[in-house]
């Protein structure tokens, strides 16, 4: 245990992605642990995403990148799933269209929206948080935010499928609406319940 406690001085933030850390960096601001990234650890390779929902990615994304640096984790897997493709891309959102690139992501679901003869769909992005420490997992959390598969891209802020994500409160897509997607997105949902869990203390009670 006393290793344990030494390593919650620190909080392994558990992705490469520096778009995802760019978002969640500053909504764990002020928790009371120095916040560290895969960056220093360049050895640890990345598991392998075998899990049927964002809740077992995540899950598992934390208790192995835990046991591989022995510090208190936190990880996440997200994604956006359209109600008309039958929940696609989901948790495949990251390797949909093998090595395409987004604009090419983005022309396969207009093309499988149009095959099914759907212009348009409900649609939503979800966001599942896992913290892992001391052999065992410490909190969850999911965040969800809903709204629209635009009918063409727009915007240039934001990163992944968010110039095609259409969100009505905004009327715009959360690429055009950058500035403000924090407030109302899945990652801000979730990682600030995680930030009010760390805040709280639990972790080193």
């Amino acid at each position: 245990m006393g290793a344990f406690l030494h390593s919650l001085r620190k909080l392994l933030i558990a992705t490469t992605n520096r778009a995802k850390l760019a978002e969640i960096t500053p909504i764990l601001q002020g928790v009371p642990f120095e916040i560290v990234t895969l960056a220093a650890y360049p050895g640890v390779a990345a598991p392998e995403e075998t899990g049927r929902s964002f809740a077992e990615n995540a899950r598992a994304k934390a208790t192995y990148y835990a046991g591989a640096t022995a510090l208190l984790t936190v990880a996440e897997d997200s994604g956006l799933e359209i109600d008309a493709l039958g929940g696609a891309p989901g948790i495949e959102s990251a390797r949909y269209g093998a090595d395409a690139t987004y604009p090419e992501r983005f022309a396969l679901i207009y093309e499988a929206l149009r095959r099914r003869g759907a212009f348009a769909s409900t649609a939503r992005f979800v966001c599942a948080v896992a913290l892992f420490g001391d052999g065992r997992a410490l909190f969850e959390a999911q965040g969800v935010v809903e709204g629209q598969v635009a009918r063409e891209p727009k915007g240039e802020g934001g990163f992944g499928y968010d110039p095609i994500f259409f969100y009505p409160p905004f009327g715009q897509t959360l690429a055009e609406a950058a500035d403000r997607k924090s407030i109302v997105s899945h990652r801000g949902q979730a990682f600030r319940a995680l930030r009010a869990f760390l805040n709280s203390g639990p972790v080193t009670k």
